[in-house]
């Protein structure tokens, strides 16, 4: 059974509108200036990037309550790039992610973990290249 189900619809492809079923995402698309296109909207691979993110801190501030770390702030920066794939095209993903409150250790330990019980993770496993890389900051002195 489904935990949480959503719906987009899209017009017009890279070049088109897309919307959520409820009405909270309405955003225009557009070909990127680096592809030959008009830029000056989103794109696919922008939309991924900011997914990705936002579902990659979240497993690692899960994984951190679940295993009652120190964690006391992160944050996620995805870079997702657009490459060749013979006639077709494939996707890189790198995933930079900063912590507070842990040493460097235990912060590459939680990013491999959320890594493996992240939904966007597990769906691209074996099709997508993820580059993790982990910063660990110091947690601000009260």
């Amino acid at each position: 059974m489904a935990l949480y189900t959503t719906q987009a619809r899209v017009t017009g492809g890279r070049a088109g509108h897309g919307e959520t079923s409820d009405g909270l995402l309405k955003v225009d698309l557009a070909l990127p200036r680096e592809l030959g296109g008009q830029g000056g909207a989103t794109n696919p691979e922008q939309l991924f990037a900011v997914g990705y993110a936002a579902c990659f801190e979240s497993a690692i501030r899960f994984v951190a309550r679940k295993q009652k770390l120190s964690l006391t702030d992160a944050s996620v920066t995805s870079t997702v790039s657009l490459l060749p794939n013979g006639e077709g095209f494939k996707l890189g993903v790198a995933l930079a992610a900063e912590t507070k409150g842990l040493d460097q250790a235990a912060a590459e330990a939680l990013v491999s973990e959320a890594h493996k019980i992240c939904p966007y993770s597990n769906a691209i496993k074996g099709n997508v290249e993820v580059a993790l890389s982990t910063v660990a900051l110091p947690a601000k002195a009260a």
